[in-house]
């Protein structure tokens, strides 16, 4: 079994960045697809962003494209998502999560994905 655990999250100013990672154990992270999600109070958990097993092909929800970039390095295990422009919108708990699916292409939905992190917070202050 796949664990996750994610780091970077804080409070930003409206505008600032902030580069979010995921690390992940055992020896078959790179045979899966990887995304993000998150979570605002009182509101479902959303996709965010999708990338490939080899990390190829990336996917972003409309509201997040051209200011996020997922990307991984499965030498190290590990998946980022670099966050630019943040807006007050943004703020939420985020969560990484694996591919239910060896070798398969990324999903955008919830039920596609078999494991998950504990969250990181991310405050985005207006």
């Amino acid at each position: 079994q796949v664990q996750l655990v994610e780091s970077g999250g804080g409070l930003v100013q409206a505008g600032g960045s902030l580069r979010l990672s995921c690390a992940a154990s055992g020896r078959t992270f790179s045979h899966y697809a990887m995304a993000w999600f998150r979570q605002a109070p009182g509101k479902e958990r959303e996709f965010v962003a999708a990338t490939s097993f080899r990390g190829g092909s990336t996917y972003y929800a409309d509201s997040v494209r051209g200011r996020f970039t997922i990307d991984r390095d499965n030498a190290k295990n590990t998946l980022y998502l670099q966050m630019n422009s943040l807006k007050p919108e943004d703020t939420a708990v985020y969560y990484c999560a694996k591919s239910g699916k060896a070798f398969s292409s990324p999903r955008t939905t919830l039920g596609e994905y078999d494991s998950w992190g504990q969250g990181t917070q991310v405050t985005v202050s207006s």
